[in-house]
């Protein structure tokens, strides 16, 4: 059924909200103010944009021809400087609703063309396939020729990655693949379809040729490159799929930051440290224990530590913060405190933080939600926020990070 509507607001995900007698109605692409017609959706909470009758002043063109019908991006069509204001307003809501009142600095926003790691679909088409990102509000994909996020050095290879893919799709109707730009090539993951015999091994050849450094499909690789990305001083080499910051130039803005929190700190201890995005950086002035459950990052991180000349001690530690967070007595022996927790925060680690004696504190999150729980608990424990510092890598979406400075 069509209808009428008009736009209230924007939701914390970006779509318009009509607000009905029947309850919200979420339209996609659509922004507050504009008077639109739409088509219900079946759940009786989603409407589908038919047509803009009355458009807002803030209303944009939209920097790629796929916007509306990928569903990647949700906000393109949003003026610049409104677009970041809404995002910085994400992260003062969050911290209003556990009663932090502080200064949140202007968002800083990373250049188009500066993501270097995507998931794709590749979908057989009969003999063919597509390989792209999926439809708005759908399980279809639809095929990416051009995408200004990402940078262009993955775009390019996505015709030769299709052809290069195709073989090891087997029976399967599709596949999940994760695509990441490192500084020796393409590293290349496939999930969902284990590879016909042989079907990797005739790959070498081709794959080297399409600047692929490493395809991996199931338990099974074929490297001809050993992919790596440097972090400050030191080459770190990855494991297929290991998790980095989606931009390096988002990368750099964070690092600046974490080192500005801890200041001069002599023993720095970096929790769920990862690869060591801020350890290495650390590093070159301050001793660092590095925290991390993850086996292989970690075993990454102590690698390419033994082989990087002139920094200061870097210990490697493997612990499941979660279940096990450090206790405020282990804090003792450090002068400084960086944790960088997955989307669920660190609330365990937040309550032993609070009983320290830690002078320096830096947060990053990828969740102002559960970030701002974590703060309230050290906030209650006698922390000071001091700088809030939203970075926006996630660009046209309602994701972003956020650096947080406290002291005693």
């Amino acid at each position: 059924m069509s209808v009428e509507l008009t736009i209230d607001r924007l939701g914390a995900q970006g779509d318009g909200i009509a607000e009905t007698p029947g309850g919200p109605l979420f339209v996609s692409f659509t922004l507050p103010g504009e008077r639109i017609m739409a088509e219900l959706a079946r759940d009786g909470r989603h409407a589908d944009c038919l047509a803009v009758l009355d458009a807002s002043r803030e209303r944009v063109a939209p920097v790629c021809p796929h916007f509306g019908a990928c569903g990647g991006c949700s906000l393109q069509h949003l003026e610049t400087q409104t677009y970041l204001a809404w995002k910085r307003d994400i992260v003062l809501q969050a911290l209003a609703s556990r009663g932090l009142d502080v200064l949140v600095e202007p968002v800083r926003a990373v250049p188009l063309g500066s993501r270097r790691r995507a998931t794709f679909f590749l979908e057989r088409r009969g003999k063919d396939a597509v390989l792209g990102y999926r439809r708005a509000r759908s399980h279809d994909t639809i095929e990416v020729d051009v995408c200004p996020i990402l940078s262009p050095a993955i775009v390019a290879a996505l015709p030769a990655l299709k052809a290069v893919l195709l073989p090891l799709l087997g029976g399967r109707p599709e596949a999940r693949v994760s695509i990441t730009e490192t500084e020796t090539g393409l590293d290349v993951v496939m999930k969902g379809a284990p590879p016909p015999e042989t079907a990797l091994a005739k790959l070498a050849g081709t794959a080297g040729a399409q600047g692929i450094a490493r395809i991996t499909v199931g338990d099974e690789s074929v490297m001809l490159t050993p992919p790596s990305l440097r972090l400050g001083r030191a080459e770190v080499r990855l494991s297929p799929g290991a998790f980095l910051q989606a931009s390096p130039a988002a990368e750099a803005e964070m690092v600046a930051l974490v080192r500005a929190g801890v200041g001069k700190a002599k023993r720095v201890a970096d929790l769920f440290s990862g690869l060591g995005t801020f350890s290495f950086a650390l590093a070159e002035r301050a001793s660092v224990d590095a925290y991390e459950n993850s086996a292989e990052a970690l075993a990454a991180l102590e690698d390419a530590a033994r082989r990087t000349p002139k920094l200061k001690p870097m210990r490697g530690h493997r612990r499941d913060l979660f279940q096990d967070p450090l206790g405020w007595q282990e804090l003792k022996s450090f002068d400084a405190l960086v944790f960088d927790p997955p989307r669920a925060g660190a609330a365990a680690q937040s309550e032993q933080l609070a009983k320290s004696k830690l002078k320096r504190l830096v947060a990053v999150s990828c969740n102002p939600g559960t970030l701002a729980r974590d703060l309230r608990i050290l906030v209650d424990g006698g922390y000071e926020i001091t700088r809030v510092t939203p970075v926006d890598q996630f660009l046209f979406s309602s994701h972003m990070e956020v650096v947080v400075h406290l002291r005693r």
